[in-house]
C-alpha cells in the first residue's frame, strides 16, 4: 500500500542542490570514481568496478532523466543523485526512481536529504507520481532518507524498497523549484569564477627569488 504526500516538505535546508547537465559530465564521473568499494556497493547494490562506472556514466540521457548535484568551493561534486524516469511494462510512465551517492567530506550536512528533497519537488511539479528508492537494506544513509521523507519501506533478502506516492504540484511548489534553481545556478557560477580568478592570479603571481 502507498502513502500519499499530499505536500512533500519544502527544503529549509542550506544545501544548494543544482540540477545538472552533459557540460557536468566529467565532475560526475569523478565524483563516482573517487567512491570506495564499499561506498559503490551501497550505490549500486553490487560490487561496481571503474569500467562499471564508466558505463553507467556513459549511458546518461540527459534529455530523459534529470541529474542534480551539490558541490563545494573548489567546483568538486561531492553530492550526486539520479532521477531515472521508468519506462519498463512493468511500471506506467510517470515513475521515477532516485538513487544518491555522497563523497565522504561532504557527510554529516544533510546533502543527501537535500538532493532527495530538490528531486522529490521535480516529481512534484513534473506529475510523477511515485517516488521509488532501491537499495540494500544495509545503505542505512539512504534508509533514514526514505523514513525521513515518510515512505514505505519494504525489505526482503537484503534488498529494500521504498515508494512514496505524490500528488501534482501547486503554484507554491513550482515557485520555489523555480527559487531553488536560480539560488544555485548563481551559486555556481559565483564558485566558477572565483575559480577562474584563483587560478588566474596564481598563474601571474611569481614568487621572487633571493639569492
Amino acid at each position: 500500500m502507498y502513502k500519499t504526500s499530499n505536500t512533500f516538505p519544502l527544503n529549509t535546508t542550506p544545501v544548494l542542490v543544482l540540477e545538472l547537465s552533459i557540460t557536468h559530465i566529467e565532475q560526475i564521473r569523478a565524483h563516482l570514481l573517487s567512491l570506495s568499494e564499499e561506498d559503490r556497493l551501497l550505490r549500486f547494490g553490487m560490487f561496481a568496478s571503474d569500467l562499471f562506472i564508466e558505463n553507467y556514466v556513459s549511458s546518461f540521457d540527459f534529455g530523459h532523466d534529470v541529474f542534480f548535484g551539490v558541490f563545494n568551493n573548489a567546483l568538486s561534486l561531492i553530492g550526486f543523485a539520479h532521477l531515472g524516469y521508468s519506462s519498463s511494462q512493468g511500471k506506467s510512465f510517470n515513475d521515477a526512481e532516485f538513487g544518491v551517492s555522497v563523497s565522504e567530506s561532504g557527510r554529516g550536512i544533510g546533502i543527501g536529504t537535500a538532493l532527495f528533497k530538490r528531486a522529490a519537488m521535480h516529481c512534484r511539479n513534473s506529475n510523477i507520481g511515485i517516488l521509488y528508492v532501491h537499495c540494500l537494506s544495509s545503505n542505512q544513509g539512504m534508509m533514514h532518507i526514505a523514513r525521513k521523507a515518510g515512505m514505505v519501506v519494504e525489505k526482503s533478502h537484503g534488498e529494500a524498497e521504498a515508494h512514496l506516492r505524490i500528488k501534482p504540484g501547486n503554484q507554491a511548489s513550482l515557485i520555489r523549484e523555480t527559487l531553488d534553481s536560480h539560488v544555485a545556478v548563481i551559486d555556481y557560477s559565483i564558485k566558477e569564477t572565483f575559480q577562474q580568478v584563483l587560478k588566474m592570479a596564481l598563474r601571474l603571481y611569481k614568487p621572487r627569488k633571493f639569492i
